[in-house]
């Protein structure tokens, strides 16, 4: 959604009228994931895009339709080999696109304020186009028609919401929008300040925590959004808790901050959970841990040491290791050379 937010702002104000489409589910190499937006306003603009070029055209003319009032409309395309070179696919792919009249509303606001929501939407049957607005705190708002189906929509979305990705279902299609990544390191340690850089350039959102404030000061973590100087437990209250989408990195080799970051970590719900330290260190924290009463399935959640076996040696290429491991384990992947892997390459959350 926020990749056409800005141009539907500018529209709005001239009072156009606005279509927007958007990919709801795709099949081989199709160019756009499920979420990605295309709008066009009464005068013939265009922003945003549903395939990278090639289906564009037709997905434009049928908006124009639904601008002169046309029902909504769902679009399937199939991108021949011949038309896939122009999108960087030469295997082709096949993507379904539903168009509609643009109407802002809350979830809009919340797109736009960097907040968490999901919107459902119906595609088939007596009610297209209707749709329920699913929140992170579990607020609802509309109705797909009946309460049964409000419930069970909310369930899927509550389940995308913080996997972060929009998803067709059952003649549904749940879009998800939510705020960047965020990354929380423990530890003001030098490793930190170049592991704040890479999760910047990755699109994340990173904050160091660490109780020595001689330490943790801004100037050392220019990349940072913040850096807390106080004990695991008070600055995470801080930032409002631990959550599905944060991921959790300790790189201090004190075992007192260690050991808290990481009991605060396994009591949560972080979606990963990593610590640096070389083997014999990993063997003392586990012991550590284990006396506190940290179970075995705790234990397993722990990437450590932490990182992809890239070979790194500078601080720099340390950071690119551990952020690897961790934008692999948001996608559910392994971290293995793309050379032999097989199936999809691109599996991208909207």
């Amino acid at each position: 959604m926020q990749e056409v937010l800005t141009e539907i702002g500018v529209w709005r104000e001239r009072g156009d009228r606005i279509a927007l489409a958007t990919v709801i589910d795709v099949q081989r190499s199709a160019p756009r994931p499920p979420g990605a937006k295309m709008a066009v306003n009464s005068r013939g603009e265009i922003a945003g895009s549903v395939s990278g070029g090639c289906v564009e055209g037709a997905v434009a003319e049928i908006a124009d339709g639904v601008l002169n009032g046309d029902p909504p409309q769902l679009l399937h395309f199939g991108i021949a080999d011949s038309d896939a070179w122009d999108v960087g696919l030469p295997c082709g792919g096949e993507i379904d696109v539903w168009v509609e009249a643009y109407e802002p509303g809350r979830f809009e606001e919340i797109a736009r304020s960097g907040g968490r929501a999901a919107e459902v939407t119906v595609l088939e049957g007596a009610a297209p186009g209707a749709k329920l607005l699913v929140e992170a705190d579990g607020a609802r708002s509309g109705s797909l028609g009946s309460p049964e189906l409000d419930d069970e929509a909310a369930r899927i979305a509550d389940e995308l919401l913080w996997a972060e990705t929009s998803e067709r279902r059952d003649g549904l299609f749940v879009d998800v929008v939510g705020p960047p990544p965020r990354l929380i390191v423990f530890g003001a340690v030098d490793i930190a300040a170049s592991l704040c850089s890479v999760a910047r350039v990755c699109g994340w959102r990173p904050y160091v925590i660490d109780p020595r404030a001689r330490f943790a000061t801004p100037e050392r973590f220019p990349d940072a959004v913040e850096v807390i100087a106080a004990w695991p437990e008070e600055a995470v209250a801080r930032l409002g808790g631990i959550d599905p989408a944060t991921s959790i990195v300790v790189l201090t080799h004190d075992p007192k901050l260690d050991d808290a970051a990481l009991l605060l970590a396994l009591g949560s719900p972080a979606r990963f959970v990593g610590a640096m330290g070389s083997r014999r260190a990993q063997a003392k924290r586990r012991e550590r841990l284990v006396e506190l009463g940290v179970s075995e399935e705790e234990m397993a959640r722990i990437s450590a040491p932490v990182g992809l076996d890239l070979g790194a040696i500078a601080r720099e290429e340390t950071a690119l290791s551990i952020m690897s491991e961790i934008v692999a384990a948001r996608h559910g992947r392994d971290g293995g050379r793309l050379a032999e892997r097989k199936g999809r390459i691109h599996e991208v959350p909207a």
